[in-house]
């Protein structure tokens, strides 16, 4: 279970209420997990087995009602959700489509249906399942959610800030110490079990993510497994972690010079800083989202990445993208991750991430951040 004390689960209740009334909504049905838990607390890597579906529906007014398999049933006791509706699942004739119906008609007999269908979003539920659940309720009651999902989560509370937070100072620490586990001759595939394992010893709760690279020049991608290939004197090494600490996440790189970096490697990263720093002034309340994504691509000329950033909460990524095209209001609460990322003359390319919260007067950094020359091991 999520460590949050009731009132915050309530205030988020409320929160969405309100928009579910102006909206016309009776009701949210929500099926994934981050959603699930924004407003439960209901915290398992069970989700890993996609045997089950999970239903929670949030009336426009009252409590959620959680409609869940019945192995989930005390976990979810745990939790400050009253009213749990529960099946024997998997069913192969009907796995918990009719109990959904009938909670759906119970707690919201009227009004809109709304389920989240924007970018980022999806239906964890087989489509024939959704297509019968229709059917029952009626399809013209089922409808999107109107945003509601996507703008509740975008601004944080302080809460959720500080565990992203916690999450940050714990992947700060581990980055500190990968002078300990990197070096000449060093396969990068060890570098990546070791990292993992010191996210873990400085207080990770796991790592579901980590990803990097290694190259004289910098390396090919920020998104590819590690290799077996040993670290080289000159090398750039890259590791970049979305660890989880009470359900929250972090995500940020480190780069590191192996030896002695080549001038035009040094030359890209004091241009990294430089764009990184232009993306803590732009980013602040009122401005836009393709407003930071400009400061910094006026710096590094863009790249193939496709964003310069992204926001970053109970899910690694997401809403919104630092993108020309996202023209999203950026206001305070906002937790967003600064990624520039440049080509190194004849060679790979070089990213550099921060974390960071936009508070009233401007932007401030969660990560432990990277500052001057680069990093030696």
């Amino acid at each position: 279970m999520s460590g949050f004390a009731a009132a915050e689960y309530q205030a988020r209740l409320d929160r969405a209420q309100d928009m579910m009334g102006k909206a016309g909504l009776g009701a949210l049905l929500l099926t994934t997990e981050p959603e699930i838990r924004y407003f439960t607390g209901f915290l398992t890597r069970f989700w890993e087995s996609p045997s089950r579906p999970w239903f929670l529906v949030v009336p426009v007014t009252g409590h959620p009602v959680a409609v869940i398999p019945s192995i989930g049933r005390a976990l979810m006791e745990k939790t400050w959700v009253q009213d749990i509706r529960c099946w024997s699942s998997p069913d192969l004739e009907d796995d918990g489509v009719s109990l959904l119906a009938e909670t759906l008609e119970d707690v919201a007999p009227e009004g809109l249906i709304g389920a989240p269908s924007g970018h980022e979003t999806h239906l964890r539920m087989p489509l024939a399942d959704f297509g019968r659940l229709c059917a029952m309720v009626g399809v013209e009651r089922m409808a999107e959610d109107a945003g509601i999902m996507r703008r509740l989560r975008m601004v944080k509370s302080e809460a959720e800030i500080a565990a992203i937070r916690t999450a940050c100072d714990v992947a700060g620490r581990a980055f500190a110490r990968v002078g300990e586990i990197a070096g000449v001759g060093v396969p990068l595939s060890r570098v990546f079990r070791d990292f993992q394992r010191l996210c873990l010893e400085e207080g990770a709760d796991w790592v579901p993510y980590l990803a990097g690279g290694a190259g004289p020049l910098g390396y090919d991608d920020v998104i590819s497994p590690a290799t077996d290939a040993p670290l080289e004197h000159g090398d750039v090494l890259m590791l970049d972690t979305g660890l989880v600490v009470d359900g929250y996440f972090c995500d940020f790189d480190r780069n590191f010079a192996v030896g002695a970096p080549a001038p035009q490697v040094e030359a890209a990263w004091e241009t990294l800083l430089q764009a990184t720093e232009a993306g803590l002034k732009a980013a602040r309340p009122g401005a836009r989202a393709c407003d930071v994504f400009a400061a910094m691509d006026r710096i590094v000329g863009g790249g193939e990445a496709g964003r310069l950033g992204h926001g970053l909460g109970m899910q690694l990524t997401e809403w919104p993208s630092l993108v020309s095209g996202d023209r999203t209001e950026l206001s305070t609460g906002m937790v967003l991750t600064l990624e520039p990322g440049i080509a190194v003359p004849g060679g790979g390319i070089l990213v550099h991430e921060e974390n960071i919260v936009l508070r009233q007067d401007g932007a401030e950094v969660l990560s432990p951040r990277a500052t001057g020359p680069l990093q030696r091991i």
